[in-house]
């Protein structure tokens, strides 16, 4: 069993809201368990550079409240290479840290793996993004905040869609995964969602539209996903109007407004839990797992079944879009 006396924690990967959150509870669990801990400045980047802070309780005040990451992040394609990799380990026997917990979506759980798989080196990663799309776990950090962001943006788009009678197409995050616009669609009230997961019909659509019409209906509001297969909210409009109706059609793209702000109070709770869980599992002689929650029970899930299975669409879902517009 690993004797583990100094732990770091890192976040990469497109920033969420809850990850200082999740930090927070890294830190303070571990200073519990009398650990020392370190912060890694810029994901895996801060790892090959050597870039490590230590941290205490005050490091971590009043963060629990705030979006973004205070210890950076970053994308790094050195860290995806052999050397960049070896450099990193370096770096972390170097600073006599035992463990680490990697905060992110896929390619941060990624990253991990091939550091335990090569250097047999401790990891747990704690899912963080607003796609929601990591297999093991109900929630990732920042998708509850996400959806909130997009709601209150729906709400305010739908007061000017019934103003002037028009039809708004509202592109939000989701370049592999529709589970912000499908979520959104149900809860903001919109006529449909366009997802990657779906093939977009568009002479459907377009039927669909002549119908709302006939109906008189005084807005539309249809949820796109940056990745649906059409080429996006502003294409799906091109096309609209190569059919000539008479559609007063608006695009608006909610783009990276979705990634800020304060967490929500699930947001910031799901962190908590889980930013304990990933030292207590490191504590457990665990190394190679994913910490998430199911039915809001701690689980454990192995990189190999987090990574190579995707989290599908519940196909319900799209029923209840279709029943809600009837």
């Amino acid at each position: 069993m690993t004797q583990i006396k100094r732990v770091a924690v890192l976040t990469s990967g497109g920033d969420a809201p809850g990850m200082n959150a999740a930090i927070r509870a890294v830190v303070r669990k571990a200073l519990q368990e009398n650990l020392e801990v370190y912060g890694v400045l810029r994901g895996y980047e801060g790892l090959i550079k050597g870039d490590f802070i230590e941290m205490n309780s005050k490091s971590v005040a009043n963060i629990i409240q705030t979006g973004g990451t205070i210890l950076k992040t970053a994308r790094s394609e050195v860290f995806k290479t052999e050397e960049g990799r070896k450099l990193s380990y370096k770096n972390l026997k170097k600073a006599e840290i035992d463990a680490l917990v990697v905060i992110g979506g896929d390619g941060t759980l990624k990253g991990a793996r091939a550091l335990v798989d090569e250097y047999n080196f401790p990891v747990v990663g704690i899912p963080g993004t607003i796609d929601n799309d990591l297999f093991g776990t109900d929630m990732t950090i920042g998708y509850d905040t996400a959806l909130n962001t997009v709601m209150t943006a729906v709400d305010k788009i739908r007061d000017t869609a019934m103003s002037h009678d028009r039809m708004f197409f509202v592109e939000v995050m989701g370049r592999d995964a529709g589970f912000i616009a499908l979520r959104s669609c149900i809860a903001g009230g919109a006529e449909a969602a366009l997802i990657p997961e779906v093939e977009t019909d568009i002479n459907a659509l377009h039927e669909k539209l002549l119908g709302y019409m006939r109906q008189k209906k005084t807005s539309c509001i249809i949820i796109v996903a940056e990745g649906d297969d059409a080429g996006g909210a502003f294409k799906i409009k091109e096309r609209l109007q190569e059919f000539g109706d008479d559609f007063d059609m608006k695009v608006t793209v909610l783009g990276h407004t979705q990634r800020g702000g304060s967490p929500t109070s699930y947001d910031r709770y799901l962190a908590s839990r889980l930013g304990i869980a990933a030292i207590e599992a490191l504590i457990d002689d665990q190394r190679s797992i994913m910490v998430g929650m199911i039915n809001n029970e701690i689980v454990h899930v192995p990189f190999n079944k987090t990574i190579k299975h995707h989290r599908t669409i519940d196909q319900k879902m799209l029923e209840i879009i279709n029943t809600l517009n009837t």
